[in-house]
């Protein structure tokens, strides 16, 4: 469990009915069934996860898979201004943006290198997506939605199958998506100040690694 939310248990209330919908409505603007089903289906989606943050890593991942082995930095910068400039044509894409998309890929390998002396990433290897920012939301939302009385069990549960189909075609291990999921977090909250947004989510990822109970242990990806 985190923050007293059992994993394995849909029906779980939380810290009951009144608290539940006061978080919604406080960190996702949900007031109402709709609300909780359209948050749901953007999730499932992967609508909130910045478009910026997948795009440099999918350059990453394409490199990756033309060359083989680790992406050196300066190939893979090059290659998103590269990717820019095209499908921005025959319009020039402000010079802002391609900073920005630099900025980012250097904060991307400073969280990598982190993750790699805190033991959530094995070296050489490298975050594939920030798609599990969003799914693994999406769970989250399911179980808040039954707490907050805006959807059922069964609706939750459809939600949470939909959620583990989609991780399973962009991440090759639970390992792979803890390390997507941290990710995302960090770009959201963190700002490399590697605060509590990272230190509470790398905690819960070494114990799912290493808790004989833990899920990632007693249930195969696939």
């Amino acid at each position: 469990m985190k923050n007293g939310e059992l994993w394995n248990a849909l029906a779980f209330h939380g810290s009951g009915f009144v608290d539940e919908r006061n978080s919604l409505e406080k960190w996702w603007g949900v007031k109402s069934p709709e609300d909780w089903r359209e948050a749901l289906h953007s999730l499932l989606n992967a609508e909130y996860v910045s478009r910026v943050w997948e795009f440099a890593l999918s350059v990453r991942q394409s490199l990756a898979r033309q060359y083989g082995g680790t992406v050196d930095t300066s190939l893979w910068r090059e290659a998103a201004a590269r990717v820019m400039r095209r499908n921005a044509e025959p319009e020039t894409v402000p010079e802002s943006a391609l900073n920005g998309v630099q900025q980012l890929i250097g904060r991307i390998i400073r969280y990598e290198a982190r993750f790699r002396a805190d033991g959530l990433l094995p070296e050489g290897r490298h975050v594939r997506s920030v798609l599990a920012w969003d799914y693994g939301r999406a769970v989250s939302m399911a179980r808040w939605g039954v707490a907050a009385r805006f959807g059922d069990v069964a609706e939750a549960e459809a939600a949470v199958l939909r959620g583990g189909q989609a991780a399973q075609v962009a991440y090759r291990s639970w390992e792979d998506f803890g390390a997507g999921f941290v990710l995302g977090r960090c770009l959201h909250f963190d700002e490399e100040e590697f605060g509590p947004w990272y230190r509470e989510v790398a905690e819960s990822y070494k114990v799912l690694t290493s808790d004989p109970e833990s899920p990632w242990l007693t249930l195969p990806w696939r």
